[in-house]
């Protein structure tokens, strides 16, 4: 059994309800944004679904200089501030930088590591430092036992409130693979542990100046990982994925969600 992290209304961890981490990879706009939260916010309503919003305001880590990064800091923690107020429902985003954590956690309820940057000890800190809960997101290059050095660093602040995801790890040029054993090893650590089923179809880099992936498989890896036992699935959705100013390829669309989700709480409840 996981250790219980409360985040807003919810808990993650333990023997809780399977938990839902969805929204877009990048914030393409304000009116965009929350028209999305609003459709995820009826979604978990009408299907009871303990969900966590996540939105990026910033994508440092894009293929190319000419790819699309998001509003930035400022704008976007005013559109994730208006998230929480209208529909109010926790929010999760990605921190890139030591100096940008503490206003993040003045915003949102989990600070998100990326797992591009999962060994920046300076970031690692500085996010654990906030208190908040941290979503550290193994790196593509990382074995699932090295990640207890990670975790450790945000011990080391005092935080204990720290969440795992898998999203696939490299397995030549341009591709990840998804190995669920990764799941059940960090789940050793005590931390609840969540799957993220979009980037883990990913191609990193294997477009043309961009990353690319096959969505279609998404769905699959989010019934398997479920059935092995994790504490969580994190999804980026999308009205029109083919608009997707950001991994248009991966997003599963967001008329599909509901589907999904009904089969993954029938997984979730045999196994648990």
């Amino acid at each position: 059994m996981t250790q219980k992290i409360k985040i807003g209304q919810l808990t993650i961890g333990g023997r809780a309800s399977l938990v839902l981490i969805a929204g877009p990879c990048v914030i393409e706009g304000r009116v965009s944004c929350l028209a999305l939260a609003g459709r995820l916010q009826n979604l978990a309503e009408r299907e009871d679904i303990p969900l966590i919003f996540k939105a990026s305001y910033d994508k440092a880590n894009r293929t190319s200089v000419k790819s699309f990064r998001g509003p930035g800091l400022e704008k976007g923690l005013e559109i994730l501030q208006a998230v929480k107020e209208r529909y109010s429902m926790p929010v999760l985003t990605d921190v890139h930088t030591p100096e940008e954590a503490a206003e993040a956690a003045h915003v949102v309820d989990v600070l998100q590591l990326p797992a591009f940057l999962c060994r920046q000890t300076d970031l690692v800190i500085a996010l654990g430092e906030t208190g908040k809960p941290v979503n550290i997101k193994k790196g593509q290059f990382m074995a699932p036992w090295d990640m207890k050095h990670v975790i450790e660093k945000v011990e080391n602040t005092g935080n204990r409130k720290i969440i795992l995801t898998e999203r696939g790890a490299s397995f030549g040029y341009n591709n990840l693979v998804a190995d669920m054993r990764s799941l059940l090893v960090m789940r050793e650590f005590g931390y609840p542990v969540v799957f993220d089923a979009t980037h883990s179809v990913q191609l990193p880099g294997g477009g043309e100046g961009a990353s690319s992936g096959d969505g279609r498989w998404a769905p699959y890896l989010a019934r398997a990982a479920t059935a092995v036992g994790c504490d969580g699935v994190f999804v980026e959705t999308h009205v029109n994925p083919s608009q997707a100013k950001s991994d248009k390829d991966n997003a599963l669309p967001f008329k599909k969600l509901a589907g999904l989700w009904r089969q993954l709480r029938a997984i979730h409840e045999v196994v648990s």
